[in-house]
């Protein structure tokens, strides 16, 4: 029986050249020519030089927050549909999640109901990237600058993708970016925080040295450092900016085969979707796409749960994804929800992740398309 992964991790082509380099050598020095590498790559990818790596993209979303001035008695609007990273921001700088539905078509927030969900109170909102696909971003700046908000892109899994020519993470005021071992480019933990503003990109570098001027002195601004600002230990060590110093020299390469796969499951699935058995993903108008997720939406009367079994039973494995955050104990406890989340509550039942790496082979495609037919064909 073939067996198929769920996801392989890709290894770039200097990737154990430059760890090695970086172990073998002066690492003080190594660690300044990964971090040359990052920032040449890093800039051409997202056409601007205002970003910090940092230890997570749950670390870039909370520098968002704490930038924004959010804060108790202050609300934000998100989707349910994402990750408790995006939450968690929000409720640390003792503020309210308040959770808004997605739309059917690309599972990122419904743009529609955002103004609905403005109260008097709200501070900010983050848009959530799902499966590297862009939200509805022309709309909600449009929103955001008319209600005075900011807008914090939770672009986790949007590495080289474009909305309306502009790479995501880079449009609203506040950007992050994940480098986890789950994503398209990849160095075990790590992230990326962007801005849009050259202050808040300087204070941001305050934070993420655990509050501390200390570019100031290493500019040669101040003879000494001092805490200066809320912040925490939030860099990328030195090691892991090797492996991400080699993973980003393969981000075309990465990005371009994943989604090449994604549009090989989108075309020939066609077919099974038009009978019914399930809903492919939709990409939103002026949006790319990275290939980071491929999901189908099972429709009724067919079970998620037994596709995915009989995906098992032929070597196949499928994932599920996010249960909603407002039905969670925490989202419960901290947030929040505005109007109806009837979308979010039923495609948290229907998802289903197919197996999407970037050296997959056309044997281990053309398995997995021919058992998600039969395994629908024999329900």
């Amino acid at each position: 029986m073939l067996e198929i992964a769920f996801n392989q991790h890709h290894t770039a082509e200097n990737e154990a050249e430059y760890v090695q380099h970086y172990l073998s050598s002066n690492r003080a020095r190594a660690a300044y020519e990964s971090d040359n590498i990052c920032s040449k790559l890093l800039t051409q990818n997202l056409k601007t030089d205002k970003y910090h790596l940092t230890s997570s993209c749950t670390a870039s979303l909370e520098i968002s927050c704490l930038l924004a001035g959010i804060g108790p008695g202050d609300e934000v609007i998100l989707p349910s549909h994402t990750f408790s990273s995006t939450a968690n921001a929000i409720a640390l700088r003792g503020a309210v999640p308040v959770f808004v539905d997605v739309k059917p078509s690309t599972l990122n927030i419904d743009e529609t109901l955002i103004e609905q969900a403005i109260t008097s109170k709200t501070k900010a909102i983050i848009a959530v990237h799902y499966a590297g696909i862009a939200c509805n971003m022309n709309v909600i700046t449009e929103i955001a600058e008319r209600h005075q908000l900011f807008v914090i892109e939770d672009a986790a899994q949007a590495i080289g993708v474009d909305y309306c020519g502009a790479p995501l993470g880079t449009i609203g005021d506040f950007g992050a970016i994940s480098f986890h071992h789950t994503k398209n480019v990849h160095c075990g933990e790590g992230g990326a925080f962007i801005a849009r503003d050259p202050e808040m990109y300087r204070r941001a570098a305050y934070s993420i040295a655990k509050g501390t001027n200390r570019l100031d002195l290493i500019e040669g601004r101040v003879s000494k450092y001092h805490w200066v600002s809320l912040g925490s230990s939030y860099v990328l060590s030195d090691l892991q900016k090797a492996l991400l110093a080699a993973q980003l020299e393969d981000t075309e390469s990465i990005n371009t085969r994943r989604a090449q796969i994604w549009q090989e499951y989108q075309s020939q699935l066609e077919v099974l979707s038009a009978k019914g058995y399930f809903s492919r993903p939709t990409i939103e108008a002026g949006s790319s796409s990275n290939g980071h997720i491929y999901y189908i939406l099972v429709e009724a009367p067919f079970s998620r749960l037994s596709v995915q079994s009989k995906l098992a039973q032929q070597g196949i494995s499928s994932l599920t994804h996010y249960e909603p955050l407002h039905l969670s104990p925490a989202g419960q406890k901290y947030g929040r929800v505005a109007g109806s989340l009837a979308v979010t509550e039923d495609i948290c039942q229907r998802l289903l992740r197919l197996p999407l790496w970037p050296d997959m082979t056309q044997k281990q495609i053309d398995h997995i398309i021919e058992a998600l037919a039969v395994s629908f064909e024999t329900m």
